[in-house]
């Protein structure tokens, strides 16, 4: 399946999309929390302000060594849909969701990192897709990044739902290499979330392996048109701490294979995927390499990190897109590549598709 193959089994327009289900579900969120005491209220008040759903809220605290704990305590003691699950030993975002997802009650589940917040209306509009549309297992729509102190302006309104073969939607994954979802914004169903098991304990990527491994079983839904979650960037994320480039393309190989590796699946199909998965990633290394290379940062620990990177998950390098373009980089050397224009050209193609693959995200989910 190439990228353009991607086929909705579903989709609705204008007057036939809901801004409501039908009936009124009970969604159980679970709000994992570490030393993000000066964010929690906000985060469980996003989640108690939603409407045409039943909420509950279960705050995962993992060992906090702020006040997070009391604060948590007093939003439950003030909300009887809230309640507190503490943990003595910081396990970590995955062990810490599985936790709370162990006491969710509820027909859907949302994972809610405790600096962010869900946008109003956005459960509704979610499990209104879910409804209509009972083999989606997965829901998800588009998130604002913000770094602001206050939260920004967000779109209200479901305009389109489309609705993916969760295998074809897989795949497309494996073909792009990276992660299409923040977090906050994904609906879950829960029979589908607990046939297939909670969080696996990957570092960073844990998010990225449970939405492939949704998408192997179930269909995938998009709310179009609506800002679905604010995600909070700031200095103090996991990510931000602890992920460089050559870390984060690792890890989204650990995610692909731990997930195509698992002899869950279709054998011959995973194993067609990871290929696929492997070789995507493999190539974006060398566009890394050829972009050092075009900055002056050419035969460096960097470039050569990729290089080990690409060469341990893929053999054969000179059969990927970026070979070619590697190849006279190395030639011409770091001093060289920064004034050659073949190269200009290509990194100007390169930010040209970046852009235009983040305005197709945001309109489409893919």
């Amino acid at each position: 399946m190439t990228t353009a193959a991607l086929r909705a089994t579903g989709r609705v327009d204008g007057p036939g999309v809901r801004q409501t289900p039908i009936r009124v579900p009970r969604v159980s969120v679970v709000i994992t929390n570490f030393n993000y005491e000066r964010y929690l209220r906000q985060a469980v008040n996003s989640v108690l302000v939603q409407r045409g759903v039943r909420v509950d809220v279960i705050i995962v605290d993992d060992a906090s060594a702020d006040d997070s704990v009391q604060l948590a305590e007093d939003l439950a003691a003030a909300d009887s849909r809230v309640t507190l699950v503490t943990r003595t030993h910081n396990g970590g975002p995955a062990t810490a969701f599985n936790e709370g997802l162990a006491h969710a009650t509820g027909e859907f589940v949302i994972r809610l990192d405790a600096d962010d917040m869900l946008t109003p209306g956005s459960i509704a509009r979610a499990a209104a897709l879910a409804e209509h549309f009972p083999g989606v297992g997965l829901v998800y729509g588009h998130p604002v990044h913000f770094t602001a102190p206050t939260v920004l302006r967000h779109r209200g309104s479901a305009r389109s739902w489309t609705v993916w073969p969760g295998r074809g939607w897989l795949e497309r994954r494996c073909r792009l290499g990276h992660n299409c979802i923040t977090s906050p914004e994904v609906l879950m169903r829960a029979c589908t979330l607990r046939s297939v098991g909670g969080m696996r304990p990957l570092a960073h990527t844990h998010d990225l392996e449970l939405w492939l491994r949704l998408a192997r079983v179930s269909d995938v839904g998009w709310v179009g048109g609506a800002d679905q979650a604010w995600h909070r960037e700031h200095s103090d994320s996991l990510s931000a701490r602890e992920v460089d480039v050559k870390r984060d393309l690792e890890e989204r190989a650990d995610a692909f294979f731990t997930l195509l590796t698992d002899g869950l699946g279709d054998a011959v199909a995973d194993a067609r995927l990871l290929r696929i998965a492997r070789a995507t990633l493999a190539n974006e290394a060398l566009t890394r390499t050829t972009q050092a290379y075009s900055a002056g940062r050419g035969g460096s620990p960097e470039t050569d990190g990729y290089l080990q990177y690409a060469r341990e998950i893929h053999a054969d390098l000179d059969s990927l897109p970026q070979a070619k373009a590697l190849r006279r980089a190395e030639r011409l050397g770091p001093v060289k590549s920064r004034f050659s224009p073949n190269l200009l050209a290509h990194a100007l193609r390169h930010r040209a598709a970046l852009v235009l693959g983040r305005y197709r995200w945001r309109s489409t989910g893919v």
